[in-house]
């Protein structure tokens, strides 16, 4: 079941820049009453200009930051799950630091955050959770912890959709495939293929506000790449050639 974004309270983590920001921007245009949460405060407080929101700058990984965040997320009607890091190279040599970073940004904090914001959605009998995954959720060489992330989030989000769809609350996973935005220059390196094509980062906002007001459960931007993921479900080893040829 949809939801009525229309005077709407949303919460939406990752909006400094890129795909955060846009769909802030794309919520507020729909009516909703913005929380923006990021980590650099001047690009922060230039998006929550952008669409006459509010910004929180925290870290969610951290104490403090984090139980801003939940008291914003007990809130709202809405949650976005943007924020988000990568690596790509050697798993063998990536830093362990890194790979408990990672993970606690790209997964730890999202199933938290969801945490402290179900009671009240509950309650209210009213809300929607939106978790940004990723492609590389199907496992991507070269990108194992950030693609082990992806993949748990969207088997938790499954998981909280089943638990409270009786509840009044909806949860959506959108599953982009590579978006223009700083994400890249964060991994450690650029983005190198002729294909597919990068999206741009309004591309997948718009899908997922989409989402949110149809009620629908997982969306992959560009929609095409649904057919990687049936493949993999129905082929995997035919799966594994095409990835190996194509990537």
């Amino acid at each position: 079941m949809g939801l009525n974004l229309r005077g709407a309270d949303a919460v939406v983590t990752g909006a400094s820049s890129g795909i955060g920001a846009a769909v802030a921007h794309r919520l507020a245009a729909r009516g909703c009453r913005v929380v923006l949460v990021g980590r650099d405060r001047q690009r922060l407080q230039r998006a929550a200009d952008g669409c006459a929101g509010a910004p929180l700058c925290a870290d969610v990984t951290e104490d403090t930051g984090f139980r801003a965040v939940a008291a914003a997320a007990s809130r709202a009607d809405v949650l976005v799950h943007c924020a988000g890091a990568g690596f790509a190279g050697d798993f063998a040599a990536m830093p362990p630091d890194r790979v408990a970073a990672l993970t606690e940004l790209d997964l730890t904090a999202p199933l938290r955050l969801t945490r402290a914001a179900l009671p009240g959605m509950l309650q209210r009998g009213r809300g929607h959770l939106v978790f940004i995954s990723s492609v590389a959720a199907l496992g991507v060489p070269d990108e194992e912890v950030y693609s082990a992330a992806k993949a748990g989030l969207r088997t938790f989000a499954a998981a909280v959709d089943r638990r409270c769809a009786r509840g009044g609350v909806s949860v959506t996973t959108v599953l982009p495939g590579a978006v223009r935005t700083p994400f890249f220059a964060g991994r450690g390196r650029a983005y190198d293929r002729r294909f597919p094509r990068m999206v741009e980062p309004e591309a997948v906002a718009t899908a997922a506000v989409r989402a949110v007001e149809r009620g629908r459960r997982e969306v992959f931007v560009p929609r095409w790449l649904v057919v990687a993921d049936r493949v993999r479900g129905a082929a995997p080893r035919l799966y594994q050639w095409l990835a190996g040829e194509f990537g």
